[in-house]
């Protein structure tokens, strides 16, 4: 009897499987293209990516294909969008049983949005509700949201076991390997993923904007992987303004001279340092919280608390200040002024959350409206407002720099005004951002709301 070539086979079942997503899903044929396949790899009953081949069972294969052709095109598009959004260069530093979970709930609620008969795979009930308990914490699914929800609950390995049941889809066992190569061409492999992700988010955003149903649901990940990673205490310090202060200024100091001097006179330098020099400082600044019902309190917390140790950090901050902490749901709750460290430093602790309404932006701007025709501000330099982006903005650019601070994708449907920054931070930009300040800044110190 002549053997079976599984191995061509397969190869021919994942052919057929690309194709058929290329026609359902035109705004992903770069990605569906981008791994090469190989029997083998050291997997058996499963598919398996490294980020740059496809590896397969093909008699496995072809077993599941005669079973529900359907299986392979979900397999198929499970494995890529691991590699779009960037799951395998993402988890380093992870629990790897939590994220292999984390990452295959996010890529297998994507699949089941997408309504196509060839990844049609019925009813799951126990899917939809993991779905639907982890949307109360987040308004869209990302393996990194879900990764910190699995931290919280401590699932016991029977519950874990349970989930994993459900979703498992592929084998994770070359994401390890490949990231031990680390290096250069770890870094091009996931510049590769992050390019054929933007290509895909151009698509999905301008001409197959109307082609594809439920491509909401990959525009919305998508978004969230080629996103680059922010640096909170850059972004907060381009707010400052150039002052002068009374300091040494060594970069304006010829030394040439200084030395020259002592060494002909004796003790007469022919210049002295001068004794002052211009630094940017934060001085005039409003930063503006949402305290309405869907803004949760340690959220809060964590955000001012970071700003507070930055805004404490050398270099920042200067001895007087005239700083406005406004808490706002559909009308201002609270105006505190910040002039000094003491002060700064008295409102943290006796911070409060005041709200619970809804969300309208438009009362803090026309506070600072009525804050500035008063003269109460010198010269504003910007605004920052902490929110998860649900509410009524205002039409009108401000005459200052405006951003919205997001800790967490929002919505596809949450657009922000084009005229302001749309900073979007997930927990851990805040944890980094606190990292490497002043010993003497203790986050813990702060009080829980």
């Amino acid at each position: 009897m002549e053997q079976t070539d599984f191995a061509g086979i397969g190869r021919d079942i994942l052919s057929a499987s690309r194709n058929e997503l290329y026609m359902n899903l035109p705004y992903l044929d770069a990605a569906l293209c981008a791994l090469a396949f190989a029997p083998g790899g050291g997997i058996t009953l499963s598919l398996a990516t490294d980020g740059e081949t496809l590896y397969y069972d093909g008699a496995w294969l072809a077993e599941r294909y005669l079973r529900s052709r359907v299986w392979s095109c979900r397999a198929y598009l499970h494995t890529v969008l691991h590699c779009m959004l960037r799951h395998l260069a993402k988890k380093r530093g992870k629990v790897p049983q939590l994220w292999d979970l984390a990452c295959d709930t996010a890529v297998e609620s994507i699949l089941d949005e997408l309504d196509y008969p060839c990844l049609s795979a019925g009813p799951a009930p126990q899917k939809q509700k993991f779905y639907g308990e982890c949307r109360r914490d987040m308004p869209v699914l990302t393996a990194e949201g879900v990764y910190r929800r699995l931290l919280r609950l401590n699932l016991s390995e029977y519950e874990i076991a349970r989930l994993q049941r459900a979703f498992l889809a592929d084998d994770h066992g070359l994401w390890d390997a490949e990231r031990q190569d680390g290096g250069e061409q770890s870094s091009r492999q996931d510049q590769k993923w992050r390019d054929l992700s933007g290509k895909a988010q151009t698509g999905l955003e301008t001409v197959l904007a109307d082609k594809g149903t439920g491509g909401k649901a990959v525009l919305e990940q998508v978004r969230v992987a080629v996103r680059d990673d922010v640096d909170y205490r850059a972004f907060l310090r381009r707010f400052a303004a150039p002052r002068e202060i009374v300091a040494v200024d060594g970069d304006a100091f010829d030394y040439g001279f200084y030395s020259y001097g002592l060494r002909l006179y004796g003790n007469m330098p022919l210049v002295d340092p001068p004794e002052t020099r211009e630094e940017k400082r934060i001085e005039d600044f409003v930063i503006a919280v949402d305290t309405s019902m869907s803004t949760s309190g340690e959220r809060v917390r964590q955000f001012l608390a970071c700003t507070y140790a930055i805004l404490r950090s050398a270099g920042t901050f200067t001895r007087k200040v005239n700083i406005r902490i406004l808490q706002c749901d559909d009308q201002i709750r609270s105006d505190d002024v910040i002039h000094d460290l003491e002060d700064l430093r008295s409102y943290m602790e006796n911070f409060r959350l005041t709200g619970g309404s809804a969300t309208d932006f438009r009362p803090v701007f026309e506070h600072v409206a009525k804050l500035q025709e008063a003269g109460a501000f010198a010269s504003l330099r910007g605004l920052v407002y902490f929110t998860d982006g649900m509410g009524i903005y205002p039409e009108k650019r401000t005459p200052y720099e405006t951003a919205f601070i997001l800790l967490g994708e929002p919505p596809l449907s949450v657009k922000t005004p084009p005229w302001a920054i749309r900073l979007v931070l997930e927990g851990p930009d805040l944890d980094w951002a606190a990292e490497d300040l002043p010993e003497e800044i203790d986050l813990g110190e702060l009080p829980e709301l």
